[in-house]
């Protein structure tokens, strides 16, 4: 704790004392918030790169060769990794006990479960930075979610600043060329609804999340083991109702490569899981959203300089648009305190 100057005057006493501890402790928050965004920008830079290469590379030669399509697969193997993981960190660090109902964490899985699983399909349609980007408007359900479900309550600024990333997502995805033939088949179609599920459930998972904080405080370890726990089972019947499972097996067993980069893949998925939901749990999902937001700038330059994914003018002045956005927001937007929803 900070020094603090004890004078004789008993009214100012207290208050010298309260200030000098809420800036201390301010102090923590900032750093706590640096370290954790920090965190979220490496892990998911890492995790982008891989995503790509394992989604979108070709395993084969000639006319033999294949696409990966196994979204439940990779999901799955992601959502072992991260419970392995929590429960690590978890005896490791965590000593409290959790008062979360297990159907909160059933709930939240499922839309949790529903954002990664839409998002991932969706590379089967769309290019990596227009999924990206797309995903870039992830508080806007978040917010709209947490004002219905969650009681939040946030200044007409932050609206504003919205509206800013829904303008630049817009000259992002516009298409003034002649798409493709493979393109024309999809074109504002498949890929993009899926976006937009994965964005919703997005909201609804921001949403559970604020009341699992607000109601049971519940520990970020405690929060990814149990969610990731249950996705596990979902996505495990997943598997063998679909038949995806054996068809996997199959296509390990002819590409074996294709193993470790999703062993990779999930590892740094289940670090940057751990910074997201220390995030979620410590300064609530909407900053950690535009948190994660925003580390997609950096992506999606890795993808175009990576995988030769081109952006004409347009598609830039969209993404500084957006960033812009998201850089008022953090800087003006902040959320307004309720006492029912807030500790």
């Amino acid at each position: 704790m900070a020094d603090v100057k004890i004078s004789v005057d008993e009214d100012g006493l207290v208050s010298q004392v309260t200030e000098s501890v809420e800036k201390e402790q301010e102090k923590k928050d900032f750093r706590k918030f640096v370290v954790c965004a920090l965190g979220i920008f490496v892990c998911h830079f890492i995790l982008g790169i891989l995503q790509e290469t394992i989604t979108k590379g070709k395993y084969g030669s000639g006319e033999k060769q294949e696409k990966f399509t196994y979204t439940l697969a990779l999901v799955f193997v992601q959502c072992i990794i991260n419970a392995l993981c929590a429960k690590a960190a978890m005896t490791v660090f965590s000593r409290d006990a959790d008062t979360t109902p297990m159907k909160m964490f059933a709930a939240c899985s499922l839309t949790y479960l529903g954002a990664m699983l839409a998002s991932n399909q969706s590379l089967q349609y769309i290019s990596y930075p227009t999924q990206v980007l797309g995903k870039s408007v992830k508080p806007i359900p978040v917010m709209v979610l947490g004002i219905l479900f969650a009681g939040k309550r946030y200044p007409h600024a932050k609206f504003l600043f919205i509206l800013m990333i829904c303008i630049g997502v817009a000259m992002f995805m516009y298409k003034d060329r002649k798409p493709t033939e493979t393109e024309a088949s999809h074109t504002f179609g498949f890929g993009e609804v899926l976006l937009i599920v994965s964005l919703t459930f997005d909201g609804l998972t921001g949403a559970t999340q604020d009341r699992m904080r607000s109601n049971h405080k519940t520990g970020a370890y405690h929060m990814m083991l149990f969610v990731n726990l249950w996705s596990i089972l979902w996505l495990a019947i997943g598997l063998v109702l679909s038949g995806e499972g054996i068809a996997f097996l199959g296509f390990v067993q002819r590409f074996p490569s294709v193993l470790p980069k999703m062993v990779t893949f999930g590892i740094a998925s289940a670090i940057g899981q751990v910074f997201i939901f220390i995030t979620v749990t410590s300064f609530g999902p909407l900053p950690c959203s535009i948190i994660t937001t925003t580390r997609k700038f950096f992506t999606i330059l890795g993808s175009v300089i990576l995988f030769s994914n081109p952006m004409n003018s347009r598609q830039w002045l969209g993404t500084v648009l957006v960033f812009m956005g998201l850089g008022l927001d953090s800087a003006y937007g902040k959320e307004k305190k309720d006492a029912k929803t807030e500790r």
